[in-house]
Formats: structure tokens, C-alpha cells, sequence
């Protein structure tokens, strides 16, 4: 099932179950695919999966800097609703590769772009975007790959 109708199901879902933090999130979630979808408007582009996933992977992301954010400040509810929040976010992308999975993908892909300094870093990211897609986080792969380069 495509990620936009299963958005609008779990959405029903969780009104009837009445689970605000779903139901919020969920709501957080298809107002951002809005934005996305009327900025892609005038180049004439669908909106895929890829960009949609890569935009629930943005709304983790920035959670999780609020939710450090939120800690910081000594707001540990804020905190907690940031974190339930990913929990719900999660739920809609696939499983992430592990830390091993992931230092063997950068192996992998510094083999096959024959990478040899830092200068090839954007080859090396471009290969385990191309290769892994949405199942691999750049944002941890990159220091692994910076510091393999470095090496």
C-alpha cells in the first residue's frame, strides 16, 4: 500500500482509537507531504515514495535534534512527546541498516567507486544512495565514510 493511503488509514485509525499523539503526528505528517507536493507543483513532478520517505526521515531528524533540544532545557515532556512522535514517524519507513550492515555498505561501496581520498566522498555517498536508497541513513553513514577516506 502506497505511504500516502496508509497515512489516511492510520489516521482513521487512531481518531477512533483516540490517540491524540498518533492522531497529531499523523496529521503533522500529511500537512508536510502537502508542502512537498505543492512545491513540486510547478516543476510538474510527482511526488514518489523515495521523497516521501526522505521526508519523514527530515521530521526524525529534526525531532530528535528538538527532543536533545528539550533535554537540554530540562523539559522532559517536551521531550518525551518529540520521542513519541519519532516512534510514530518510524513506523511508516523501512528498517534502517544496523552498524554493521552499515560499515560493510561503505566498504562495499568505497570498493566499487575506488574512492581514495576525501575528495571522493560525494562518489562514495552517491553509490549508497544509488545502491541502498531509503534503507540507509546518510547522516550516519557520512562520518564513517569521511573517516574511512581519511584513513
Amino acid at each position: 500500500m502506497p505511504l500516502r493511503e496508509q497515512f489516511t488509514t492510520e489516521l482513521k485509525t487512531a481518531l477512533k482509537a483516540g490517540d491524540g499523539l498518533r492522531v497529531s503526528t499523523l496529521r503533522l505528517v500529511l500537512a508536510r507531504l502537502k508542502e512537498v507536493e505543492i512545491a513540486a507543483r510547478p516543476g510538474g513532478q510527482e511526488v514518489g515514495e523515495a521523497e516521501i520517505q526522505s521526508m519523514l526521515r527530515g521530521m526524525v531528524k529534526s525531532r530528535r535534534e528538538s527532543a536533545a533540544l528539550y533535554r537540554q532545557g530540562n523539559r522532559p515532556e517536551l521531550a518525551a512527546r518529540e520521542e513519541g512522535e519519532i516512534v510514530v514517524i518510524e513506523g511508516f519507513l523501512p528498517a534502517s541498516l544496523g552498524e554493521a550492515a552499515l560499515a560493510e555498505a561503505v566498504a562495499g561501496a568505497l570498493a566499487e567507486t575506488g574512492a581514495s581520498g576525501i575528495k571522493d566522498m560525494g562518489k562514495v555517498m552517491a553509490a549508497l544512495k544509488a545502491r541502498h536508497g531509503a534503507a540507509i541513513d546518510l547522516a550516519a553513514a557520512g562520518p564513517l565514510v569521511r573517516t574511512r577516506l581519511a584513513s
